[in-house]
């Protein structure tokens, strides 16, 4: 990307990553425009015009689009998009916000991906970069568009949570520390049914890292294993596992020191977040926080929305909102987190999943699936005779059942281990009105 020939850049989509490229490009001096081919938000419609940039929705000019210099794709759109078919036919450029913002920027970066954890790892080390007093900003798939940052003013560092799809746009984009928490088979509708692309997305992280940079992985996770294996990163690696757990403490060496953390004082539970803490640690420590700092941020942090978020207890029943565990492994460290009796509800727009994994933790900690979408044909078909199954179609419905099965002792879970696209807009608004929905049963 030679930013010094280009003139016109297109963004393609209107979303944060979208709207926040476009300011930063014409606070560069580019000649700017956005394409949307659905319909803006009225925030982000309200923004652009506020900002004097030109902008269409509902559908794209071809030719102002294709006389591009550069474009820059939001990740939601995927690579089967016929304009993105166009732009690469003609051989346009097309990247990342990622990898647009970051020759403007000053800051050094913490670059955090994986299958699950990212946004919980993500949110633990920014805040504990914060609480240290640290010039910092938390963006990628969360907080605000890193280019919208910046464009306003640049931060000492960034935390970014980063999907297989920003990676996808990233050439010469480095992380100074790169955080992978773990590969699984997920958006295997993005990438051909085949998993070994979506690992080649993943390991994109490492891109470009130098010897002073850092890469901190899961050294449980035998897909990582075996990439790292047949490349070696040209950065420090930190590996954290099982292996650095006794008991209740987990020990992590780094530069000659160790770091003990006593999981029992975390308010986040469960193995995967002794990874999350543990990937969090590491990241802290190479960014230069002291141990005391990490230590009192850890075990203060209450975990984030939407991932294993108790709601209320309601009758002596318990109900947790998991809505943002849309693939299997996710849903196997909700399930191994359960000490209770679980009515499961699960369903959605399914990316291709094997339900296998899960078929142990069901039969011991499940008493029953509430399945919710449009077509619950698969999950139905895998766990009928394993557990009692019902079948609903709306959020209202699943809750209605839910009631009706669990028993005082209970714990029912939202944890749907597929995308939310059928019935909602999106995870978020779907553990939304769960929350809502939930509550209103409170009050009755």
């Amino acid at each position: 990307m030679k930013l010094d020939k280009i003139k016109k850049i297109v963004i393609l989509g209107g979303g944060e990553s979208g709207y926040g490229s476009a300011v930063l490009a014409k606070t560069k001096g580019y000649d700017t425009f956005l394409s949307d081919f659905g319909t803006l938000s009225d925030k982000y419609r309200r923004l652009l015009v506020d900002e004097g940039i030109e902008f269409e929705e509902g559908g794209h000019t071809e030719e102002r689009i294709l006389s591009a210099d550069l474009v820059i794709k939001s990740p939601g759109i995927p690579e089967k998009a016929p304009i993105v078919q166009l732009l690469r036919q003609r051989g346009v450029e097309i990247v990342s916000e990622m990898e647009f913002a970051q020759p403007f920027s000053k800051g050094r970066t913490i670059c955090i991906t994986g299958s699950n954890g990212k946004t919980t790892t993500t949110t633990l080390t920014h805040r504990i970069l914060a609480d240290a007093g640290l010039d910092v900003a938390v963006g990628g798939n969360i907080g605000e568009s890193y280019a919208l940052t910046v464009a306003k003013g640049d931060k000492e560092w960034y935390v970014l949570e980063l999907s297989s799809f920003q990676l996808d746009g990233c050439y010469d984009f480095r992380a100074d520390i790169g955080v992978l928490m773990n590969i699984t088979p997920d958006h295997l509708d993005r990438y051909g049914y085949n998993f070994q692309n979506y690992v080649n997305s993943k390991m994109r992280i490492t891109r470009n890292q130098r010897p002073e940079d850092h890469f901190i992985y899961s050294g449980d996770d035998k897909v990582i294993l075996a990439e790292v294996a047949k490349s070696t990163p040209e950065a420090t690696v930190h590996p954290f596992s099982k292996s650095n757990i006794t008991g209740n403490m987990a020990h992590l060496e780094f530069e000659g020191r160790t770091i003990n953390i006593n999981l029992d004082r975390l308010q986040i539970k469960g193995l995967h977040n002794a990874y999350n803490a543990m990937a969090a640690t590491y990241a802290a420590l190479a960014a230069g926080v002291a141990e005391e700092d990490i230590l009192r941020t850890l075990y203060a942090f209450e975990g984030v929305e939407h991932r294993l978020e108790r709601v209320c207890e309601i009758e002596g029943v318990e109900w947790i909102n998991d809505s943002k565990a849309t693939n299997v492994d996710s849903v196997w460290y909700a399930l191994e987190s359960m000490r209770r009796p679980t009515v499961w509800i699960a369903g959605g727009t399914d990316k291709g999943n094997d339900y296998e994994p899960l078929m142990e933790f069901v039969g011991k900690k499940v008493k029953a699936l509430v399945c919710m979408g449009l077509n619950n044909t698969k999950l139905i078909d895998n766990f009928s005779g394993v557990v009692p199954v019902y079948n609903t179609s709306s959020l209202e419905e699943a809750v209605e059942v839910c009631r009706q099965v669990a028993q005082s002792g209970d714990t029912v879970l939202l944890s749907p281990a597929c995308a939310s696209f059928d019935l909602f807009r999106n995870y978020e608004e779907r553990g939304r009105l769960f929350k809502e929905r939930v509550l209103e049963l409170k009050q009755k």
